[in-house]
């Protein structure tokens, strides 16, 4: 399933729970890891100097810099390295979004996985909840393979995934985070919960609908999840199906701690919209605050479909 995953990291312990997923699903699929630190971004156009991403200082960066910094990767992330025989680093400077997706692209990546920030914070802080709309939210919208967001230390399994919640709207770029997680479940023995949340809210604003009302769009929504992608899973059978009514991304994390999910899978926008356009959708974003397991933000086919 993987062959190669991209770590983006900044090799500090905001990203150490990144880090731990990072390296077991290496070690897992025995898949080439390539751990990337975009360690300063450039003062202006293609100058030397630079600020440096851990201390905020001005440096002007030549052989010896960027050896002193691929030096302190390889001493930080020691101990994974020596266990590690696929894993290999790389430091460059640049915009760091733009150098994820680059080197995602050039080394062609199956998997990009990083923390939801980069900056060690309380999940609640203010600062916290703007950072998942900087270089994370940029990556997301421009990958071409899943992103997998780890942003708290995971309770549940991490080597197996044994249970893997997919949460859908229905829209169209849910059709490839089903994929993802589909095709995931189906080689590695998963079992794969379809869940919807009705959001009434949206539906019926300033309107109390009846019970037997609410129990019908449930059971509509059964019988969607059944044609839209049950219909497509051949001989799996290994799946429950769910619908709940509420706040999606509430229900969403409900549900998965409910069935000790290992990991959500979700589409990265739920609007129809070009991909190239697209924000992180508000329900994804406060799943990836809250899950206590890793998140997938799926954008785009490409990478779903070849595998």
């Amino acid at each position: 399933m993987f062959k190669k995953i991209l770590f983006a990291t900044t090799a500090t312990p905001a990203c150490d729970n990144a880090a731990h997923v990072a390296f077991d699903l290496a070690k897992k699929y025995q898949a080439e890891l390539i751990l990337l630190h975009v360690f300063g971004t450039p003062s202006r156009g293609f100058s030397t100097t630079v600020t440096d991403a851990k201390s905020g200082e001005e440096s002007h960066v030549d052989s010896d810099y960027v050896e002193w910094v691929e030096e302190e990767m390889k001493t930080y992330y020691a101990k994974q390295l020596a266990d590690c025989t696929t894993a290999k680093v790389e430091t460059l400077a640049g915009v760091p979004h733009t150098e994820i997706l680059r080197m995602a692209r050039k080394q062609d990546v199956d998997l990009i996985l990083m923390g939801a920030h980069s900056r060690q914070e309380e999940p609640g802080a203010t600062r916290y909840r703007s950072i998942v709309g900087s270089t994370m939210q940029k990556v997301s919208k421009g990958a071409r393979c899943p992103v997998l967001i780890v942003s708290r230390p995971c309770t549940t399994c991490l080597w197996y995934f044994s249970n893997i919640i997919f949460g859908t709207d229905f829209s169209k770029a849910s059709d490839s985070a089903f994929l993802f997680a589909y095709k995931l479940c189906k080689e590695i023995g998963s079992k794969l919960y379809l869940f919807h949340a009705l959001d009434l809210s949206s539906v019926q604003s300033g309107t109390v609908l009846e019970q037997s009302e609410v129990e019908d769009r449930i059971a509509e929504a059964k019988k969607k999840l059944e044609a839209k992608y049950i219909s497509k899973m051949e001989d799996f059978d290994n799946y429950e199906v769910e619908v709940w009514e509420g706040i999606p991304y509430v229900e969403v994390l409900k549900y998965s701690r409910e069935k000790n999910g290992d990991l959500i899978v979700m589409a990265h926008h739920t609007r129809e919209v070009d991909p190239e356009k697209a924000m992180l959708g508000s329900t994804v974003e406060q799943v990836v605050l809250r899950a206590s397991c890793p998140v997938a933000s799926v954008n785009r086919p490409h990478k779903v479909s070849e595998s």
